[in-house]
């Protein structure tokens, strides 16, 4: 129903053509499914946002799109990771498992930055720890040190950590939020990929949820539609399918006559600098003396081969006839 009302809002995404990527990517993940792989599957159902310019600012922290059919629930496997340095004013690990315990928060492990730095160096921790949990959680203040400790598993599985904040009371609200919220990361460069559903989601569910993440990211695009060059759907393991292409700006530029008036120019230019040069007028006694008046340069006209060599025949014909001793010759 909210994709709906927002129908209008996406005038330049077809539904349909939304429908049939959606369809054809559920297809192809059914019959992928019956091979034997590797590695897991991944379930997600990504967009992909390309702006036609790089964002000016870098941001770390990512938007959150509220997204009508969340892509996890209140079931799901959620770590924490908090701050436990000397002098940090982040409440101490007992006293957040107390209040997760009381206001029911749905955190599964709450994980100390220092037990991050020190288990978790071999790369092997880090990808288990990255596919044991769902959704990742970290305090604000320790954002900037998570890309040297986390690996390269996060980025590729788009489980960045989310920041949250202790200095408020609403750590119950924050976790719901972002269990029901898409991420949207714009920082150095000019492709973005989104969580806008799940392959276990109906064909309708994930369409909203694409619909309604187009409306979101488009928010948050520097002059919106027009910073805009192309939106894509796919899985972690299939081909992009387009929904959205930008025309691109071209202008039109008549370089035919440009050249000719150039030329043109040109031409006025070098005729002015030949007469000034030809009357011995300087620059700066062009109000003291008289230009002299200099003829136009007319093109030279070349006459035909043929009528040259008729001539020089007639003339050496008068020649001959001639006597050899005349004043003339």
């Amino acid at each position: 129903m909210a994709a709906q009302q927002r129908a209008g809002e996406v005038s330049r995404v077809d539904k349909s053509t939304i429908e049939r990527a959606v369809s054809a990517l559920l297809k192809y993940k059914s019959s992928s499914s019956q091979k034997p792989q590797l590695f897991p599957d991944d379930d997600y159902v990504y967009l992909n946002l390309t702006l036609k310019k790089i964002p000016s600012k870098s941001r770390t922290k990512p938007f959150q799109i509220s997204l009508p059919h969340p892509l996890l629930d209140l079931s799901s496997q959620i770590c924490l990771i908090i701050d436990d340095r000397a002098k940090s004013p982040t409440p101490l690990s007992e006293d957040i498992k107390k209040l997760v315990k009381s206001q029911n928060i749905p955190i599964s492990k709450v994980l100390k930055i220092s037990k991050l730095k020190t288990n978790y160096k071999p790369f092997e921790a880090k990808r288990k720890l990255c596919h044991s949990y769902d959704l990742f959680l970290v305090d604000r203040r320790v954002v900037h040190l998570l890309p040297k400790l986390i690996g390269k598993e996060f980025f590729k599985k788009k489980k960045l950590p989310l920041g949250v904040d202790f200095s408020r009371k609403n750590l119950k609200f924050q976790v719901e939020r972002a269990l029901g919220s898409a991420l949207l990361y714009m920082r150095t460069g000019t492709c973005s990929v989104v969580k806008v559903g799940k392959v276990s989601m109906d064909k309708d569910e994930v369409v909203d949820n694409v619909f309604d993440a187009i409306v979101g990211a488009i928010e948050k695009v520097p002059k919106k539609w027009n910073g805009v060059r192309s939106l894509h759907l796919k899985l972690y393991d299939s081909v992009s399918l387009p929904i959205y292409q930008a025309l691109p700006d071209v202008k039109l530029k008549i370089e035919g006559a440009k050249s000719e008036k150039g030329a043109e120019l040109v031409k006025l230019g070098d005729n002015a600098a030949e007469s000034k040069e030809m009357s011995g007028i300087k620059d700066g006694d062009s109000g003291k003396k008289k230009k002299k008046k200099t003829g136009r340069i007319h093109e030279l006209q070349y006459m035909d081969v043929g009528d040259v060599m008729e001539r020089a025949d007639d003339k050496d014909d008068m020649n001959e006839n001639e006597p050899v001793g005349s004043e003339d010759n």
